[in-house]
């Protein structure tokens, strides 16, 4: 018997749900204080629950309520509780002044008992062979996260609900916030309606050497002046991406950065510059290789917690493994991109990844890629909310004149929110970035021509 009430009391706190509930008979506009957090299904006592239940229908409908009006209530749904019962309720406490202090107890005994609960769901984990043990650790972690997040989830919203929420959200574009995150690329941020938003998964594809990590880092450092962006650089380590970084903000030659005793040396003054201009970004670089679905999201849940995450960046999709590696890689790769999507909605965040295209795009003419491009898996295409992909005729077309040597294509693909289209942008190769192109683009006498920034095709 002991031993039975120690458990009550350690995974319930019954005097605050009789507190509670009784400051609430006593002051109905004490909810407000607490409804924001609190739900009958944080009480321990089935009764206490109940009673809360009514209290909440009845302010919900937009009536007041009080010890007889609650008693009637449960009463019609067939509960035996009394109106003396009720009554004591509301006699055990002086006023509602504490009310939020009891609701916060109610709350944390509650994720005492999902705590518990967990690790007994951990104890069979631990056990069961069947399952590979990164794929224990991920389900085990993923329970563990729930449990900090006080979000509401599965919860049907009508729409009329819905809709006058959302009108704070339109009221706020009218006045010209937005939850999209710009890329930095003027034309580029034309066609996403404004950057790159949370739960987006965009697809930037290419052939090799056309400039698709350059792009992602060049939006990324961008948005890491005001957001918290993460790079996961499974093709290139730490100190290749630290090159690129130093060449990218100090505004130097990679070639200068890889061998600075070769021709006019390195500027330091830049290099300087560029590690200074760097203190101001929220920009953070793991380069583990090899990484499957579930490592992913563990890593981005870690830095979301240590320094917050808005923008992940994926370097590549094709190095991803799956988390079975005897399944067929196209079933492998519609795991890796269907978890992907799925991150970007759980963690609300916007993750870009780039992805590989099929060889078959060089032998066409027009060496542009298409959605069924895209490497091993038609998934990626139907997971992403955006695909892009890029292009640089002079890599296909070496002789091609000078004035190609910094042109890229642009082709959005794939939009879900927003419309379709080519634009153009200008590539620093010596500095691997992307910035805008200005004027007119370059035009070949054969044929082989850009669009302009606004539409198009080759």
């Amino acid at each position: 018997m002991m031993r039975e009430n120690f458990e009550i009391d350690t995974l319930a706190s019954i005097e605050s749900e009789h507190g509670l509930i009784g400051g609430l008979l006593l002051d109905n506009s004490a909810l407000d204080r607490i409804s924001d957090r609190l739900t009958h299904r944080h009480f321990f006592s089935e009764t206490n629950a109940s009673i809360f239940a009514e209290i909440s229908r009845q302010a919900g409908a937009g009536h007041g309520f009080d010890v007889v009006t609650v008693w009637q209530g449960l009463s019609n749904t067939g509960s035996e509780i009394t109106l003396a019962e009720l009554n004591r309720y509301a006699q055990m406490v002086p006023s509602a002044a504490n009310i939020r202090r009891y609701a916060e107890a109610i709350i944390e005994r509650s994720k005492s008992r999902a705590l518990l609960a967990v690790a007994s769901e951990v104890h069979e984990l631990a056990t069961d062979h069947t399952r590979s043990i990164e794929d224990r650790v991920e389900s085990a972690q993923g329970e563990l996260v729930k449990l900090l997040d006080d979000a509401p989830r599965d919860e049907w919203v009508s729409a009329h609900e819905g809709m006058a929420l959302h009108t704070d959200v339109l009221e706020q574009r009218a006045a010209g916030v937005s939850t999209a995150m710009p890329t930095g690329l003027v034309d580029l941020d034309e066609f996403l309606e404004g950057g790159v938003r949370p739960g987006e998964l965009v697809i930037v594809g290419a052939r090799p050497s056309m400039g698709k990590t350059a792009l992602a880092m060049s939006i990324g450092v961008h948005m890491a002046d005001s957001y918290s962006v993460a790079m996961l650089s499974m093709e290139m380590p730490h100190n290749e991406v630290r090159d690129r970084l130093t060449a990218m903000l100090g505004r130097v030659s990679l070639s200068a950065v890889k061998r600075p005793s070769r021709g006019d040396g390195l500027d330091w003054g830049r290099v300087l510059d560029g590690i200074e201009r760097a203190k101001a970004l929220n920009f953070f670089v793991s380069d583990q290789g090899g990484l499957n679905i579930n490592q992913v999201r563990s890593k981005a849940r870690n830095i979301k917690r240590l320094h917050g995450l808005n923008v992940l960046l994926v370097d590549y999709i094709g190095l991803m493994n799956g988390l079975d590696a005897k399944q067929q890689r196209a079933y492998q790769l519609e795991e890796i991109s269907r978890g992907l999507k799925t991150l970007a909605k759980e963690l609300g965040i916007g993750i870009i990844c780039l992805a590989q295209v099929n060889r078959k795009v060089e032998e066409r003419i027009d060496h542009t890629p298409s959605l069924s491009d895209l490497r091993d898996s038609g998934a990626i295409e139907q997971d992403a909310d955006v695909v892009i992909f890029v292009h640089r005729p002079i890599q296909s077309k070496p002789e091609m004149g000078p004035e190609w040597a910094s042109y890229a294509k642009v082709s959005i693909a794939k939009n879900r929110n927003g419309r379709c289209g080519v634009l153009n942008l200008h590539y620093q190769g010596d500095q691997t970035r992307f910035s805008s192109w200005a004027g007119e683009a370059p035009m070949r006498a054969t044929g082989y021509s850009s669009s302009n920034s606004r539409g198009g095709g080759l």
